[in-house]
C-alpha cells in the first residue's frame, strides 16, 4: 500500500524485522565463523557473540542449547562443503591421480577461502570446548584420508602411480598429503592468515605425485 502524504510526516519508531525461521541460527553461525577469523586467534565468548550479534546470551541459548552445539553447526557445514565437493571431483574426474591433486587444491583453497574454518578444523577454535567436537574433526581428517587413498588405488590400477613391494605405497602417501595439507592451514593460520595455503605449491605437488 503507498504511504500517504500523513504518513511521511508522522515521526514513527522504526519496527524491528523479525527473522525468519531458521534465519537467526544461520546469523550465529555466521558471526561466529567471522570472529574466528580474527589473525589473534583470541578464544569466542558467548559472550562476545551475542554482543557482535546485538542480542543477549539468552537469546543465543533459544536457538542452540549450548556453545559446542553451535561448533557442531559449523563442523556440519565443513563436513557437506568438503565431502559434497570430493563426490563432484571424483563423478567428474576419472584420472585418479587427478582427484587426488584436485582433493588437496580443493582443502586448500576451501582453507584460504575459509580462515575461520580452519581454525575450527585445527582444533584452534576448540580449545577446551566439547572433546566429542575435536573427535568429530579427527572424523573429517580420517575420511578425507580414506577419499585420498581410494583415488590413489584407482591411480595404481590405471598404472599412472607405482606400487611398492610392501603395499603400503597407498597408505604412506595419503598420510604425507594430509600432513601437506594441514601443515599448510597451520603455517596460513600462524601467518595471521597472510601467507596463502596455496603459494609456492607447484613443487611439492610434484614430488607428492611422482613416481
Amino acid at each position: 500500500m503507498p504511504i500517504s502524504d500523513e504518513a511521511e510526516n508522522t515521526s514513527a519508531a522504526p519496527v524491528r524485522k523479525r527473522p525468519r525461521p531458521g534465519e537467526r541460527k544461520i546469523q550465529i553461525l555466521q558471526v561466529l565463523a567471522e570472529m574466528l577469523e580474527s589473525p589473534k586467534g583470541d578464544r569466542v565468548t558467548t559472550a562476545a557473540l551475542a554482543a557482535r550479534l546485538d542480542v543477549s546470551e539468552a537469546a543465543l541459548y533459544r536457538h542452540f542449547a549450548s556453545k559446542a552445539q553451535m561448533f557442531e553447526g559449523l563442523i556440519a557445514f565443513i563436513e557437506q562443503t568438503i565431502f559434497g565437493l570430493i563426490n563432484q571431483i571424483t563423478d567428474r574426474e576419472e584420472s585418479g591421480d587427478r582427484q587426488a591433486q584436485e582433493i588437496l587444491m580443493l582443502l586448500l583453497g576451501f582453507g584460504e577461502k575459509n580462515p575461520g574454518m580452519i581454525r575450527v578444523l585445527l582444533g584452534d577454535a576448540l580449545w577446551l570446548e566439547d572433546e566429542r567436537l575435536q573427535e568429530r574433526i579427527l572424523q573429517i581428517f580420517e575420511r578425507i584420508e580414506s577419499s585420498l587413498k581410494q583415488s590413489l588405488r584407482i591411480a595404481q590400477t590405471q598404472g599412472r602411480l607405482t606400487q611398492s613391494a610392501d603395499g603400503q605405497e597407498v597408505s604412506a602417501r595419503a598420510a604425507m598429503m594430509m600432513s601437506y595439507v594441514v601443515g599448510r592451514w597451520h603455517r596460513y593460520a600462524r601467518s595471521g592468515f597472510k601467507k596463502s595455503p596455496t603459494e609456492f605449491n607447484e613443487l611439492p605437488m610434484r614430488v607428492l605425485f611422482s613416481a
